[in-house]
């Protein structure tokens, strides 16, 4: 497989420091030593793959660590805390990604036995081992890049083989999961994305649970499982990662920050906000600031 990895490394050589596009729909690259601020987002759902070096990604408390033996899968959009590190010989850290479009995996289970679907868990973010037929994948999507006239006809088949991959792997349970509308995960989706559009607006876990079909008590043990979140924590995260970025962004003053993503309190508001980045939001969007200008 290294000699897959190594032809990987070359053809996303051009990646910078930030999401890079790739001119490939919904397929990204990042190189380098990402800032921390950055790294502390709400992720949409992926597939990411390691080129070189690793990465920690920590979601409602659960740590997981991936370098280019594994690839990270998360089927719904969480809110996560990530870390980076180069490679043992000092080279910098090199990742492609894959947007996750459920209706094109649901295209795709059409054409699938059902003996195919691997069972897993209910978490909707895990690591896997990476096999070469993931790789070999992946070359024939990134080799694109050199023949931007051949995206449109090729790229949805390559596209479609990524995926065909990790449903055949040992996560393609999430995958199945987020594309078949009456599964646990697929509704508890539902619940996240209204939280996302919502998220300023005080949050009724009855409403939530309703929508999802389900008992307050199944929806939240369903939640849990697949965050590692309530959704009342689901929600505040939101909620502060959209405030640190007024902070930053859009130059909001502390209060403006607090109240336009849905505290009515401001000292409640830097009080939890500290507690979730290590420092007052003033002092924080001023650190954030003052490094990128470094």
């Amino acid at each position: 497989m290294e000699n897959q990895l190594n032809e990987l490394r070359a053809l996303a050589a051009g990646a910078e420091n930030r999401r890079t596009e790739t001119g490939i729909p919904r397929v990204a690259m990042v190189q380098g030593a990402i800032p921390q601020h950055q790294l502390s987002a709400v992720y949409d759902p992926m597939i990411n793959l390691i080129l070189r070096g690793g990465k920690c990604m920590v979601v409602g408390g659960r740590s997981l660590h991936y370098d280019p033996a594994t690839y990270f899968v998360m089927s719904v959009g969480l809110p996560a805390a990530g870390t980076v590190h180069p490679a043992n010989n000092g080279e910098p850290y090199l990742a492609v990604s894959l947007t996750l479009d459920a209706g094109l995996i649901a295209n795709l289970l059409g054409d699938l036995p059902e003996t195919a679907w691997k069972l897993g868990g209910r978490s909707a973010f895990s690591v896997a081992p990476v096999t070469p037929e993931l790789l070999d994948a992946w070359v024939r999507m990134l080799r694109l890049m050199r023949y931007p006239t051949d995206i449109p006809a090729l790229a949805p088949v390559y596209e479609r083989e990524i995926l065909y991959r990790v449903l055949q792997g040992p996560m393609g349970w999430m995958l199945r999961d987020i594309a078949v509308p009456d599964s646990a995960l697929a509704r508890v989706n539902l619940a996240i994305q209204q939280i996302r559009r919502g998220y300023a607006a005080p949050l009724r876990v009855e409403d939530l649970a309703r929508s999802a079909a389900m008992s307050v008590s199944a929806f939240h043990r369903h939640f849990k499982a697949v965050t590692a979140l309530s959704p009342v924590q689901y929600q505040k995260q939101i909620r502060l990662l959209q405030a640190r970025t007024l902070l930053v962004a859009a130059g909001y003053s502390v209060t403006a920050a607090a109240h336009d993503v849905g505290y009515q309190s401001s000292t409640q508001f830097s009080r939890e906000y500290a507690r979730e980045f290590g420092l007052p939001p003033g002092r924080d969007a001023a650190r954030i600031t003052r490094d990128m200008r470094s």
